[in-house]
């Protein structure tokens, strides 16, 4: 059988920066609640001219360059923070990048999964079609109120992915383990910009979520814990992770690390806790892209993946879980360049809490008419909002 699985991925992620340090200090708290308790340093903040739909195709900019086009005609966007009830924002993502007429579009909505489901998707249609590449785009804007508890683990990221048969960089294998569960752990109703959580029952739901998924892979004649190299978890905050794995540790019998901060001392097995999350500590929660951008992390910084099986516990609130893993390809340090993410990291805008407050409480492209001020360095920008339709402009 081909095998079939992420051949390129690239990241993307907004064009401001807050300090979570600077969040504490406004909010009466101290600095180490946040760094510390919830893993998180920075969270990354869209300018006005920025969306989902301008930081996915981001993303996918280079990835195209890179590899082409040939051969794509599908075209998965998923996030949990759209733009449109209706139209999908891949449609418009279509476009920026240049693709065809001939490739079919679908948003893909599952709260924090929808990633996932997107790249389950394209692998059955590359198994269909092994001359298809799939182009998945995951990104979102994570938004809580103001001064809530959820509000130190906002965020904004992108990853794109291109899926193929014969990949470079990661082989999806066919089992996988999954655990849905009907709980209103989050949620964003449709008249707001903003979502609604339950922290301490989302936590739950997560763990639970992950014995359930983990079991589930175990009938479905997954690898043993033993023969998974490397773990990835989704990062709402990378102390998330940590927690995680403390829960697999004990479902499993396993000894693996759940020493998450650099410098630690490792207590069992190391399994790249602390390589997963460096990007997702500067980005904050980038919702479906959050376990990718954690792929992307292990992979630009860990040098000793060739041949080894990675595991990903992919979770969406509400909700639908799936633990599923693959094989890294030789020569995929090919395809990785560090130098690229922290780049993009850096550049990032610092902006003061008060700055940072006014962004938050901008229209974000309501249906009301508007025109955005002309602010991102990124190569696309969301332009205003005419008659009740979003405009997009190439920069």
């Amino acid at each position: 059988m081909t095998s079939i699985g992420i051949h390129d991925l690239e990241m993307a992620t907004g064009h401001h920066v807050v300090e979570l340090a600077d969040l504490a200090e406004f909010s009466g708290v101290a600095p180490g609640k946040y760094i510390l308790g919830l893993g998180q340093s920075q969270m990354s903040v869209l300018s006005e001219d920025e969306d989902i739909v301008t930081m996915g195709a981001a993303a996918a900019l280079p990835l195209l360059e890179r590899n082409g086009t040939e051969g794509i005609r599908t075209l998965l966007f998923a996030t949990e923070s759209g733009v449109d009830q209706s139209k999908a924002a891949g449609v418009a993502a279509l476009r920026l990048l240049g693709l065809p007429s001939n490739v079919r579009v679908v948003e893909m909505k599952q709260a924090c999964y929808g990633g996932t489901a997107a790249l389950q998707a394209a692998v059955g249609i590359v198994a269909r079609s092994p001359e298809e590449r799939v182009l998945v785009i995951t990104s979102d804007n994570a938004r809580y109120e103001l001064d809530s508890p959820g509000e130190p683990t906002q965020g904004a990221g992108a990853v794109a992915m291109l899926i193929s048969a014969d990949p470079d960089v990661l082989e999806i294998e066919q089992a996988n383990g999954i655990s849905t569960t009907d709980v209103d752990d989050f949620w964003r109703p449709n008249d707001s910009t903003t979502a609604v959580v339950d922290g301490h029952l989302s936590v739950g739901a997560y763990l639970d979520a992950l014995t359930g998924a983990w079991k589930d892979l175990e009938a479905d004649g997954g690898p043993a814990i033993a023969d998974i190299d490397r773990i990835l978890y989704h990062q709402p905050y990378t102390k998330m992770a940590k927690k995680a794995q403390q829960r697999l540790r004990e479902v499993t019998g396993e000894e693996i690390s759940t020493a998450l901060n650099p410098g630690d001392e490792p207590d069992g097995r190391d399994t790249g806790l602390t390589t997963g999350s460096i990007y997702n500590r500067r980005l904050g929660n980038s919702y479906t892209a959050s376990i990718y951008s954690g792929l992307t992390s292990l992979l630009d910084h860990d040098d000793s993946l060739e041949g080894r099986r990675i595991g990903l516990f992919s979770y969406g609130s509400g909700c639908v879980s799936e633990f599923f893993t693959g094989v890294v390809q030789p020569g995929y340090l090919a395809r990785r360049n560090p130098a690229r993410a922290e780049k993009l990291l850096d550049q990032r805008v610092p902006v003061s809490i008060a700055e940072y407050r006014a962004l938050h409480a901008a229209p974000h492209g309501t249906s009301d008419d508007q025109v955005t001020p002309k602010v991102t360095a990124g190569p696309f920008r969301f332009a205003g909002v005419t008659d009740q339709a979003r405009q997009y402009e190439v920069r």
